[in-house]
């Protein structure tokens, strides 16, 4: 446990170049007490003390603002950078030496059964805000960046961004996508685009039935 804890404490230093020291770190780092206080709930959860285990997650998020559920696996050298907002699934599995940051959200996408989280393999970094979300797995040295939506498989040595997240970099070169950062996809605003069409074309069938009116009622008033 101890060996565990000096391995956090140790990449606290190598991922934040703001640490100074190492009472800094275990005092003020709500990442650092997050991943405590989930090594304990998850040994609680895996002898089925369910109960106590949630409570521990539970008062670890009011202090850390860090939500763990303490069925999720997670692996070593685990470190969360702020920390703020970040909520990790039950079913989560987290290789060694990942890095997440503030707003990240490893999710399911609904209430499906069984394995519902994502995988994350070894030395895997999720920036801020992005959301992996179902059942699928991002390989070994893969990053996400920041505010992405991630819901396919992730090749090992990748890199995704976008909404949805596509692989832009795989194995050092650039994947030819054709996608500016401006052109990246827009689900929202593909949809205001749909919804446009569909109102131009109700508009066009108000006016052909005006139309109509106005030539019925024309035809009214020549029998007069």
């Amino acid at each position: 446990m101890f060996e565990r804890m000096k391995e956090d404490i140790e990449v606290v230093f190598e991922q934040d170049p703001a640490a100074t020291s190492k009472l800094e770190v275990v005092l003020t780092y709500a990442g650092l007490h997050a991943i405590w206080s989930h090594r304990i709930a998850h040994a609680f959860y895996k002898k089925k003390w369910y109960f106590l285990a949630r409570l521990i997650s539970q008062i670890s998020r009011f202090f850390t603002g860090v939500e763990i559920h303490p069925g999720a696996v997670i692996g070593r050298r685990f470190f969360i950078d702020h920390g703020s907002g970040v909520v990790i699934g039950e079913t989560c599995e987290i290789g060694d030496d990942c890095t997440i940051y503030q707003g990240v959200t490893l999710g399911g996408t609904g209430k499906e059964k069984g394995k519902r989280h994502p995988t994350l393999k070894n030395n895997v970094l999720v920036a801020t805000g992005a959301k992996v979300l179902g059942s699928i797995t991002i390989g070994n040295n893969s990053k996400v960046g920041a505010g992405s939506v991630v819901l396919k498989d992730v090749p090992e040595n990748s890199t995704v961004v976008g909404i949805p997240g596509v692989v832009v970099i795989q194995d050092g070169k650039k994947v030819k996508r054709n996608l500016d950062h401006q052109d990246l996809p827009d689900p929202f605003a593909d949809r205001c685009k749909e919804m446009e069409g569909k109102i131009v074309l109700l508009q066009q069938e108000i006016d052909r039935l005006t139309e109509e009116k106005e030539r019925a009622n024309r035809h009214d008033n020549s029998n007069i």
